[in-house]
């Protein structure tokens, strides 16, 4: 009887070109080939190139299915990226193992600092992401639907909201 079963390893036919600092965390067969996690981000098959942990607006696990839904950039202004949500990318996972709790971890850790701030007219989200392999934060916004984006007012209060945001993570000289 074996008291630990260990989960085999990942092929190395399916092992992504990874990082010289990159380990694989876990990794799942599905219809489309492999999902791996890393600690780098997310190997998706189609995808060429891996998604960042940073990179993801939102994740979800039904209990069968993995989806991902990465955000795009729409914008880059001084000190901070607009970005929306992308098409979102849904896996049937195999044998999960411990894939779904490291992205839903992985993900979650990524997110320093996030508030939601109503406008004028329509809403704004700002978010501080930690980028794995990186020193600091990289900030980002996001609109809610509806919202006056290239409205001179908005784009101003939008950068008031991310410089007091900044502000209130830096230490103390």
């Amino acid at each position: 009887m074996k008291l630990f079963r260990r989960r085999p390893s990942l092929p190395a036919g399916s092992r992504p070109a990874l990082e010289a600092e990159e380990r694989v965390l876990a990794w799942s067969a599905c219809e489309q080939g492999v999902v791996v996690a890393t600690n780098r981000g997310i190997w998706l098959p189609g995808l060429a190139e891996r998604l960042g942990w940073h990179e993801i607006h939102k994740a979800a696990w039904s209990g069968r299915e993995l989806r991902i839904t990465p955000a795009e950039v729409a914008e880059e202004r001084d000190g901070y990226t607009v970005l929306v949500d992308g098409p979102a990318l849904t896996f049937l996972l195999l044998e999960p193992g411990e894939l779904p709790d490291q992205v839903r971890s992985r993900v979650t850790r990524s997110v320093a600092y996030t508030t939601h701030h109503e406008l004028e007219r329509g809403a704004v989200r700002v978010v501080g992401r930690r980028v794995s392999g990186r020193d600091g934060l990289t900030w980002a916004v996001r609109y809610d639907s509806g919202t006056p984006v290239n409205r001179e007012a908005v784009i101003t209060a939008t950068d008031v909201l991310v410089g007091a945001a900044r502000n209130s993570v830096v230490p103390p000289p």
